[in-house]
């Protein structure tokens, strides 16, 4: 199978040396399946392919980037993108792959893998089980990462994450070369640790053609590839589902980018504790878990250091990269407003649903928490602008209700400016996936789970019974017009606004996350925990 994508990889370098030029090359001349523009080179690359498979009588299913999906009938699917890098190939940065790997129906079933430089000449390739090559030379990730050396790819465009921005200013070097299949190749031969792919905008994602054949190629060399929650990274072979990732060359990689943290080089983590100090158990707990973090750094805030006879900090001046909460879901959400640390949740209130910890497993839960045993569950913020300004982002809801006791009011709810509801009705809810477990769900909103990318509009006590609760994608805007009187906006229950009437709210997924640390159980483990039995 090796020599067939070489075969249809070197037809390719000849059929595009015979475009006149650049102008030629970038020519737009229909939209491909993705929904983005196919330019003249992506169209002769990919017709080459298809040429050659009908040509050679070759018993593959094809998934490109221009043509979709082609049922030929076959067991496996050949997945192809004709050209990574167009532009470098437009702009003639030397830079640009034919990037192929065949496998059924996800990643994680791709067993064979070619890439090759149409530039250079370069061939990355890779057989499940049998290692990674460039060039017929076997390759290896790197063992382990010095942060103060490091070299990590990331993804730098106009659709990328803050995030992103902040690693590259925590790194020594790193690059955007704007053709993945190379940059996880430099990833898999150890020249550079890390490629991280963090769009906001999830039109800029990857897609499986993009990764396909050099997800094949870093495993085999030794690396991981992780969806940015932390778990194991899959994907289906289809054209509408794209994600986020990080691809590790080590260990120590995913440590410095997800925790921030500088593994076995560097120092340890800084905590900070923050306790509901009206909790009659709070201060107890609270010296447990100072107990149980024996001799790290850590970090009191003021209110509940001065019970203990200890100076503090306040939330917001407390400089740690993991706060732990003593209390319930209410003292999460209002550290997590207060501050931008990962949260570790110690439940010494009711449910706790977003709790990662009951008391009584604090001495176990803080020894995992320090041996870095467990995962970074991210979950999208929702942002509210309100005559200009923008107000405190919201983990799990942002609520508009009347003002005045058994009083409703009107609303508009527009979505990305078309009108799609005209209610009245007590208020109106616009909730996370986060939020869809807690006052929304109250409501009637249906639980969204925390990997979908949506916000879910639920009027409250509406007077129309054709008014329910619309999911909304998170690329929308949502436009809430007080039509008639006052009311209050009311964020995470935790903040409060007065509200003139005839105002108008805007909504949107906001460019912060919240992160919450997790062990082993899921989302629907908790869901049945918390929400079914513990009710």
């Amino acid at each position: 199978m090796m020599n067939i994508l070489d075969e249809i990889a070197e037809r390719i370098r000849r059929a595009i040396c015979l475009i006149p030029g650049p102008d030629a090359r970038g020519k737009e001349i229909c939209m491909g399946r993705d929904g983005t523009p196919t330019t003249q080179i992506d169209k002769i690359a990919e017709n080459t392919v298809l040429g050659y498979l009908q040509e050679k009588n070759v018993e593959l299913n094809v998934l490109s980037e221009e043509i979709g999906f082609v049922d030929n009938g076959a067991d496996e699917t050949l997945v192809l993108d004709p050209i990574d890098g167009t532009t470098n190939s437009v702009i003639g940065v030397p830079l640009y792959t034919v990037s192929m790997a065949i496998g059924k129906r996800t990643l994680k079933d791709v067993h064979t893998a070619f890439i090759k430089n149409l530039v250079t000449g370069d061939i990355y390739s890779a057989e499940k089980g049998k290692g990674a090559y460039l060039n017929g030379k076997r390759i290896r990730t790197k063992e382990h990462s010095d942060p103060d050396k490091m070299l990590m790819m990331i993804y730098m465009g106009n659709g990328a994450h803050p995030d992103s921005f902040a690693l590259a200013k925590r790194v020594k070097s790193s690059r955007a070369y704007g053709c993945a299949s190379i940059e996880m190749s430099l990833v898999a031969t150890g020249a550079a640790d890390g490629f991280l792919m963090n769009a906001e905008n999830n039109r800029r994602s990857i897609r499986v053609i993009d990764i396909a054949a050099s997800y094949l190629i870093l495993k085999e060399a030794g690396g991981e590839i992780y969806h940015l929650d932390g778990t194991e990274f899959d994907m289906p072979f289809d054209l509408d589902h794209r994600a986020n990732f990080l691809a590790a060359g080590n260990k120590d990689v995913y440590d410095i980018v997800m925790f921030g943290r500088n593994g076995k080089y560097g120092s340890k983590h800084r905590y900070g504790i923050y306790a509901n100090t009206s909790l009659p158990n709070s201060v107890d707990v609270t010296r447990r878990v100072l107990k149980a973090l024996d001799d790290e750094n850590v970090i009191l805030e003021k209110e509940i250091a001065g019970a203990l006879g200890m100076k503090g900090k306040r939330i917001d001046k407390m400089d740690v990269d993991i706060l732990i909460t003593v209390g319930g879901d209410g003292t999460i959400l209002r550290g997590m407003q207060k501050n931008n640390a990962s949260i570790f949740g110690v439940n010494a209130g009711g449910i706790g649903f977003l709790a990662e910890i009951p008391t009584e497993k604090i001495e176990e839960g803080i020894a995992r928490l320090r041996e870095g045993n467990y995962r970074i569950d991210e979950r999208l913020k929702l942002q509210t602008v309100f005559n200009g300004n923008r107000m405190p982002d919201a983990v799990n809801e942002a609520v508009i209700h009347t003002d005045s006791v058994a009083k409703i009011r009107q609303f508009r709810v527009y979505v990305d400016d078309h009108l799609a509801t005209d209610i009245r009705a007590d208020g109106i809810i616009i909730a996370t996936p986060t939020g869809s477990t807690c006052y929304a769900m109250s409501v009637g909103s249906p639980i969204v789970d925390p990997r979908v990318n949506a916000l879910v509009m639920v009027p409250m006590a509406a007077f129309k019974f054709a008014a329910r609760p619309i999911v909304i994608p998170t690329s929308s805007k949502i436009t809430v017009e007080l039509v008639d009187k006052s009311c209050l906006l009311v964020i995470d229950g935790q903040e409060e606004y007065g509200i003139p009437g005839s105002s108008r709210l805007e909504f949107s997924m906001s460019s912060d996350y919240g992160r919450f640390i997790r062990f082993d159980d899921d989302f629907y483990s908790r869901i049945h925990e918390k929400l079914e039995s513990g009710l």
